[in-house]
């Protein structure tokens, strides 16, 4: 049974935008270009271009210029976790390393063993997203925009009744204007190289076009892109998506800071589903249980109730299980099942008991 109860009265967040960076390692969020992969040409072509665009002798300018948004705003004006070489250390809970499980476990807020492919199986456990959208006043005001088709089953699209707008499904919104419909076409007219995901740049322009017109309270929008340039082993792919993800949540962040609907209200929540591996030259490419360093992930987050502490350094160890609750409690609700759940991350909130 799920349970509710009024946690942040005094919190100033109305509005979460979720959002998720497929396989994005925490090396590279914290440390920028790995010196080895951007040398070697098996990984990286154009290898100049890429080493005068990400490269840098001193590893807090390497991130700088890979992540640009997160280093600057989000290192000033939020957290960020997961810097295993300092202390903080986020990790997975559930044992399988990839992707269901891992998007499962956050959503749900527990590990649940039989998730433990990447199936097209609806989800049997409530996500927080799904019950957000039950509660008084968010009917209706709950959506996700994903790349990945899976998102379906994962949040169980059908039981739950959310909008999940993911893979090669076209946008119909209330009225759609010359640029939705240039995408639409676009998603079906560009080949993709991949059979059940669409590049990121179309998952991105639907969410901002659903946030213009339909003013979600909690949106999830889920870009998958670095997961698949890693594991076809193209290095460079790899950091220019990450770059180009760090610039759709600045611009997320600055719509938002002109919109009157969301301003100081919304918090935006970012983490990954899986790490990747680091020991061999080629490690980096996989993830999964027999892959060391595929535990690791991240998270960081900005809003109003969240104090400007940068980069946590030997922070509490954290799992992904505690996301789900901690959106909860981002909106003012104690979340909990017949299950044990992972805890509200108190960290991210300023001095409100939980």
């Amino acid at each position: 049974m799920l349970s509710i109860s009024t946690l942040n009265a005094k919190g100033k967040t109305r509005n979460i935008i979720f959002i998720t960076f497929d396989g994005l390692r925490w090396e590279e969020v914290f440390y920028g270009a790995d010196s080895l992969l951007i040398n070697n040409d098996d990984f990286t072509k154009e290898r100049k271009g890429m080493v005068k665009d990400y490269w840098a002798d001193i590893p807090q300018t390497r991130r700088e210029k890979l992540m640009p948004f997160f280093w600057s705003t989000i290192n000033t004006e939020g957290q960020l976790y997961g810097n295993v070489r300092k202390g903080s250390v986020v990790t997975l809970a559930n044992p399988y390393w990839f992707s269901y499980p891992g998007y499962s476990e956050m959503l749900v807020g527990y590990v649940d063993l039989t998730r433990d492919s990447n199936d097209k199986e609806n989800n049997p456990n409530i996500t927080v997203l799904e019950y957000i959208h039950n509660q008084p006043g968010f009917h209706g005001k709950v959506a996700a925009f994903c790349s990945w088709d899976v998102f379906d089953f994962i949040i169980n699209e059908k039981r739950s009744g959310i909008l999940v707008n993911s893979g090669m499904e076209p946008f119909v919104g209330k009225y759609n204007g010359s640029k939705i419909g240039l995408l639409n076409e676009i998603m079906f007219q560009i080949p993709v190289p991949w059979k059940s995901v669409r590049y990121d740049a179309i998952t991105h322009h639907f969410a901002l076009d659903y946030l213009e017109q339909y003013k979600p309270k909690l949106l999830y929008i889920a870009y998958d892109e670095t997961d698949e340039y890693a594991h076809e082993g193209k290095y460079d792919q790899y950091l220019i998506a990450a770059h180009r993800l760090d610039k759709y949540v600045g611009d997320l962040w600055n719509w938002i800071q002109k919109d009157y609907h969301y301003k100081n209200k919304t918090t935006i929540l970012i983490t990954t589903d899986h790490g990747r591996g680091h020991e061999t030259m080629d490690a980096w490419r996989n993830h999964g249980s027999s892959v060391k360093g595929a535990e690791n992930v991240w998270m960081a987050v900005i809003g109003p109730d969240t104090p400007p502490k940068g980069e946590l350094l030997d922070s509490e160890p954290m799992t992904s299980s505690q996301v789900a609750a901690t959106i909860a409690a981002f909106l003012g609700f104690e979340y909990s099942k017949e299950r044990p759940v992972g805890p509200v991350m108190n960290s991210m909130f300023y001095d409100i008991k939980r």
